[in-house]
């Protein structure tokens, strides 16, 4: 069996790169696709696929079926919108994992690497502690976003110190950063005397998709989507830069400016996601490790698949997270670490000397 597993992946790999890209596309978009109808589906009020179809079909003009008005509401006002910023999510985190994998050339990469989500959750925990979110509505994620974007270009500032950059220095200031703001969240935390608002911090820590609506789409979405196009665009350079630096300069690409550019637009994507989601661990780890062991390292092929096998993770999470305790929900951040670190651990235990070999 194992045998012809590893002779189909062989086979696959053998596909041009529009083949693999379109037959992993399809695969994807679909498990996509029937994963949020389900989603739709689920919840303390059941709604028959169908109706989420008749719904969904009347929400764009086609001619439908009555049905219950309810319904509607729940679907249109509470479920859609949250599947929608958890697909987001997912695609955001898929995308700047794979980037992040592939600059440092080591499958252990993630986002939280250049202090995206530390400094995201510093922002969201100074606007909770402040008060600020029962003010305004949108202060959680305005501050978690800045938070993210500031610690990045703080890591940023460290790395260029000197005028020369160094991606050995960055993760150095990355993980001395990534401590500073660990240990700031946690003076907050013990000092802070307000418990509903320590219970609401620590909540939003955990990583949720609980009461998302479509302010939190119009926030994050076209950041994601267009940082994950830019990635898109630039999956060429970043093949170039897994060469090396000397056979990318070889080839015409300028390294340092590619190398800041693709950190920053993996940092802007990851700054979305964390700002309307929380922390949700390992999604940017493990799914584009799982793929890179499928596809290759080809990034043109594994950075658009990344963002859709992202999608899915986190889809499937959150739908799990809100069946597995009804009438409460389970953090999805919770789950996908429950589910992923032991699954990685595995994985990089079974595939360690294959990771960028296959």
């Amino acid at each position: 069996m194992q045998a012809i597993g590893l002779a189909t992946l062989r086979g696959y790999r053998q596909l041009g790169v529009g083949t693999r890209l379109g037959l992993g596309g399809v695969i994807l978009m679909t498990l996509v696709f029937v994963i949020g109808l389900i989603s739709l589906s689920l919840g303390p009020v059941d709604i028959s696929i169908s109706n989420v179809t008749w719904i969904l079909l009347s929400a764009i003009g086609f001619a439908t079926p009555e049905f219950d008005r309810t319904e509607q509401l729940v679907i249109e006002q509470i479920r859609l919108p949250r599947i929608i910023v958890g697909a987001s999510v997912g695609m955001a985190l898929g995308v700047a994992g794979a980037t992040m994998q592939g600059l440092f050339r080591n499958p252990m990469a993630d986002p939280g690497i250049i202090g995206v989500s530390a400094g995201g959750a510093l922002g969201a925990v100074v606007a909770i502690a402040a008060g600020l979110t029962s003010i305004f509505f949108l202060a959680l994620p305005v501050f978690a976003f800045a938070g993210a974007i500031t610690a990045t270009f703080l890591i940023y500032g460290i790395a260029v110190a000197g005028g020369h950059f160094s991606m050995a220095t960055l993760l150095l200031a990355g993980i001395a950063v990534n401590a500073f703001l660990g240990a700031s969240i946690s003076a907050i935390i013990i000092f802070l005397p307000d418990n509903e608002a320590l219970r609401e911090i620590l909540f939003w820590l955990a990583g949720g998709l609980d009461a998302r609506g479509w302010e939190h789409v119009r926030i994050a979405t076209p950041l994601i989507l267009g940082s994950t196009a830019l990635l898109l665009v630039m999956a060429r350079d970043l093949n170039l830069l897994m060469l090396g630096d000397d056979e990318a300069r070889s080839m015409g690409l300028h390294v340092g400016v590619t190398r800041i550019a693709l950190l920053s637009i993996a940092a802007l994507a990851t700054g979305a996601a964390v700002a309307v989601s929380g922390t949700i661990a390992f999604v940017g780890l493990v799914t584009p490790h799982v793929l890179r062991l499928v596809l290759g390292p080809d990034n043109r092929i594994l950075i658009p698949l990344s963002a859709l096998g992202g999608a899915v993770f986190v889809m499937v999470a959150d739908a799990i997270a809100r069946m597995v305790i009804q009438p409460a929900e389970l953090r999805v951040g919770i789950l996908t670490a429950f589910v992923g670190a032991p699954f990685f651990i595995a994985l990089l235990i079974k595939n360690k000397r294959q990771v960028f070999a296959l």
